[in-house]
């Protein structure tokens, strides 16, 4: 199958509505909110079953070990399938791709919902991942190739990180609200409505791409490759804290997980029509915002889990207590990254990122130093919002960031790099801060400290690496591409993109 397609048409704007800048007319503004919502959706379902898990092992019999699967089987296939979905949306069709990845979400979230066993659910959030890693780069995509006016453009990466910057907060509120309401098995059923929206949304607002692709010349063997080597890899990121770093098991997994990636970056040199062509990280600061993407993630991620931890089982909050204490955050992050979509075009993406990355620094050191008798108004909320200050910077920084100047038939290659940096980001710092907080919280209960106080001291030193990890993000930050410019991106040819930097 020829790569060599016929250019993505612009899904819904035409000519004059493109000059009058189409994201100010009222089809315009639809889309947009479209394809936010389904953003949204995906990154909710990642964070939205975090406080509902007590009530899950309680009703499905889950043990301690294979309860974290209900959240690390949703992280697992998102990740792994991610580069698969951004490529097959690309040359199979956006629309296509996206609507069949929401049909895949809402039978898996009905299923889901419906699981009287432990391995009936994590099969269902199994199958959510690949629903999403099938939604997510098709979305992120149509946004870059309809949006491609500068104003316009800028405006809805934007909104675009607003939503991203926020879901995390607002899943765990959901989650809290539906778990202590109608019950935990509502956390997976409220996607159904939401996903028939969509799915109605998608045809009246998304016009269908016509491909007359070859399946003979598909890339098969480096779908595979690819695919097999990032499943391994996050579940070896996953799996390392429970069994060991140092253990055989874990390097065996993740020099598998890299002798499969590098076969895959082998076979995508010599293949005539490569699955993800490598002349894509020839952009100038691409590879350096997907890098940033992970660090930052990793702190990111990795605070809302400790926090909402150290909220539960040290302070005592109850679900819905915990989830209530994010809301503040959500206005934080959307302040943040309205207010910067619009200094892009003044400071360019770069000074915005690291910026955000070093508020964000700040406000997680404030949060390592959490006591254990903490008070929300004194010791959580104002690392909190100075954080979600960084956060809503950084996200939308760094999305500008990684798809500027990405020709359109490359579009959703480049929106499933920087999502899968994200959700790799997350499941890494998840593995390294877990084994940090353990180890700390370990040693103090060995020294016969209460559990209180060794659970607080654990999250805190976590916290803290969490800090560390957003200092790194903001100095690796300065080799990404400082876009700022008018340019629109059916004008821009892939010579000029490998000289065009900033």
């Amino acid at each position: 199958m020829s790569t060599e397609l016929s250019p993505t048409p612009q899904p819904v704007a035409s000519k004059q509505e493109e000059s009058e800048s189409f994201l100010s007319t009222r089809r315009g503004k639809l889309t947009l909110a479209f394809l936010c919502a389904v953003g949204f959706l995906d990154f909710v379902d990642a964070s939205i079953v975090n406080v509902a898990l007590p009530s899950i092992r309680r009703d499905l019999g889950f043990s301690a070990q294979s309860l974290q699967w209900v959240l690390s089987g949703y992280l697992l296939t998102y990740g792994g399938f991610m580069l698969l979905g951004g490529r097959a949306a690309d040359l199979l069709g956006r629309r296509s791709v996206l609507v069949t990845g929401i049909a895949v979400f809402a039978l898996s979230s009905l299923s889901g919902g419906l699981a009287t066993s432990a391995g009936v659910l994590i099969g269902a959030r199994l199958a959510q991942g690949i629903g999403a890693a099938m939604m997510l780069p098709a979305a992120l995509s149509i946004l870059t190739t309809t949006f491609t006016e500068g104003g316009d453009r800028f405006k809805a990466l934007g909104v675009w990180g607003a939503m991203a910057g926020m879901s995390s907060a607002v899943g765990v509120f959901l989650g809290g609200v539906l778990s202590e309401g109608p019950g935990w098995r509502w956390v997976l059923w409220v996607n159904l409505p939401v996903c028939v929206l969509l799915m109605v949304a998608a045809f009246r607002l998304i016009s269908g791409e016509r491909r007359e692709v070859t399946l003979k010349n598909f890339d098969s063997i480096g779908a595979v490759l690819v695919t097999t080597g990032m499943l391994l890899l996050v579940y070896a990121l996953v799996k390392a804290p429970e069994v060991g770093w140092g253990t055989t098991r874990t390097i065996a997994a993740f020099a598998g997980a890299v002798a499969l990636l590098i076969a895959f970056v082998v076979n995508e040199q010599r293949h005539r029509n490569p699955l993800a062509p490598l002349s894509i990280f020839r952009i100038k600061g691409l590879a350096a915002a997907n890098a940033t993407q992970v660090i930052a993630m990793a702190g990111f991620v990795s605070m809302f889990f400790f926090v909402t931890l150290y909220m539960q089982n040290v302070l005592g909050y109850s679900q819905i207590q915990a989830g209530s204490a994010y809301i503040p955050v959500t206005f934080g992050v959307a302040i943040a990254a309205g207010i910067s979509s619009k200094l892009f075009v003044r400071t360019g993406t770069r000074p915005i990122i690291v910026a955000g990355a070093l508020i964000a620094t700040v406000g997680l050191y404030w949060l390592s130093r959490i006591p254990v008798d903490g008070s929300y108004l004194t010791d959580l909320l104002p690392g909190m919002m100075i954080m979600s200050l960084g956060l809503g910077a950084v996200f939308v920084g760094v999305t500008t960031a990684a798809n500027a100047g990405v020709p359109p038939d490359k579009a959703g290659l480049a929106a499933a790099l920087v999502n899968a940096s994200t959700w790799i980001g997350g499941a890494l710092g998840l593995a390294i801060f877990s084994a940090i907080a353990t180890s700390r919280t370990n040693h103090l209960l060995a020294r016969l400290a209460s559990q209180p106080d060794a659970l607080t001291s654990g999250f805190g030193r976590a916290l803290l690496a969490c800090s560390i990890f957003l200092l790194a993000a903001a100095i690796v930050a300065l080799r990404a591409t400082n876009t700022r410019g008018e340019v629109l991106l059916s004008e821009v040819s892939e010579p000029t993109l490998e000289r065009r930097s900033l």
